[in-house]
């Protein structure tokens, strides 16, 4: 979609646009064995970032999809601040995805599935910049049982 498509559209279906572009990241790493957790970051209807997982290809643990998504997006941007982006995340971050977003001062986190073990959320919800909107819930049946299918082959 260009810059124009999302005009006359509704926030929803802006939403559910981006999400499923985040799955198809999360596809990405279903493909190389990783978790699969894809994000992208969104500036102005421009998608300036976008990551997956990478923790077992770079044997790191915080290369996480969107630790990948912060880093793609301020190289594209020129700057570490991400004040008028949206993080499109598949499943709900962690205390350092969400840690790392209050450093970014990103206006809007979007994620999908609730993620109840490691999830910000069950730990510190007041992890994120105090301007940072939340909403969950968008394509979280689509974003949950790509972790339950990854999950049910490793077992």
């Amino acid at each position: 979609m260009s810059f124009y498509d999302f005009e006359h559209t509704n926030p929803e279906d802006e939403d559910i646009h981006y999400m499923k572009l985040a799955l198809a990241e999360a596809q990405k790493a279903l493909a190389e064995d990783e978790i699969p957790i894809g994000a992208i970051v969104v500036c102005k209807n421009r998608i300036v970032g976008r990551g997956y997982n990478l923790t077992e290809r770079f044997n790191d643990v915080t290369a996480h999809a969107e630790m990948q998504a912060f880093t793609s997006a301020a190289q594209t941007i020129g700057g570490k601040y991400l004040r008028d982006c949206t993080l499109y995340v598949t499943i709900e971050p962690c205390v350092m995805c969400a840690g790392a977003s209050y450093w970014t001062q990103i206006s809007r986190i979007v994620y999908g599935a609730r993620e109840e073990k490691r999830g910000f959320i069950s730990k510190n919800a007041s992890l994120l910049h105090p301007k940072t909107e939340l909403k969950g819930g968008v394509l979280a049946d689509q974003c949950a049982l790509l972790m339950k299918d990854f999950f049910a082959r490793k077992r």
